[in-house]
């Protein structure tokens, strides 16, 4: 998802994201699809939005994206991929491989204190055993990285909707009192959309990939796909 900010942020402050059409960065093509976690459950969903309350007069308005880990971002669904950030069917049956190969058992998380990037603040998720990592890196498998290389496991609280001091807003993360983690299991990735024209529009279902079944079935939004799934 695109960040947006009218003058290059100054290291001391924080980017102020913006409502608007991102059409240089979408180019038309309608949907985003990422990899993901999903963590829309009735704790973290209140744990968000307390973290939401402690952050009021910080953060652009009207966020609604669900409770989410995101482990790899795909790209632009597309029938003929021609951008380097067009996502194609040959790499989702290259990354649906990749999983099979790794063979990826359910595992414990922790959801935690509130921390944040320059962009947005997020939840911090204890990682400790690296499962995450290890299903970030097996689906890397796009030409060319679209993202950063320093990944990090979180859950996006929303995003800051002005320039604020960072000293001033780290103090205000620290702050805030989330109780003891949340232990969640997880059991399943999920390949999600979202419509390339909203900031922090909500999440579609597309497919999920069962670690037990070792298979991934086709979701209610199957339909953002272009191409017959796999």
């Amino acid at each position: 998802m695109p960040f947006t900010h009218d003058m290059p942020p100054s290291p001391a402050t924080t980017i102020r994201n913006a409502r608007r059409d991102f059409h240089e960065w979408h180019l038309g093509r309608p949907h985003y699809l990422l990899w993901a976690l999903d963590v829309d459950l009735a704790p973290v969903r209140q744990r968000m939005e307390a973290a939401q309350h402690h952050l009021s007069g910080l953060l652009l308005d009207d966020y609604v994206r669900q409770p989410h880990i995101t482990v790899s971002l795909c790209g632009f669904p597309s029938i003929a991929p021609l951008h380097t950030d067009d996502f194609g069917a040959s790499l989702l049956h290259a990354q649906i491989d990749a999983l099979n190969r790794l063979r990826p058992a359910a595992f414990d998380i922790g959801i935690g204190a509130l921390d944040g990037f320059t962009s947005a603040p997020y939840l911090a998720v204890d990682d400790r055993d690296g499962h995450i990592g290890r299903l970030h890196a097996c689906l890397r498998l796009a030409p060319e990285a679209l993202a950063h290389a320093d990944y990090r496991p979180h859950v996006t609280v929303g995003l800051y909707g002005g320039a604020w001091p960072l000293a001033d807003v780290r103090t205000r993360l620290a702050r805030f009192t989330p109780g003891g983690p949340l232990r969640l299991r997880i059991s399943r990735l999920s390949l999600l959309g979202y419509a390339s024209t909203e900031i922090g529009g909500r999440l579609t279902p597309v497919a999920d990939y069962d670690f037990a079944r070792a298979r991934c079935s086709p979701a209610a939004g199957a339909g953002l796909l272009p191409f017959p799934f796999p």
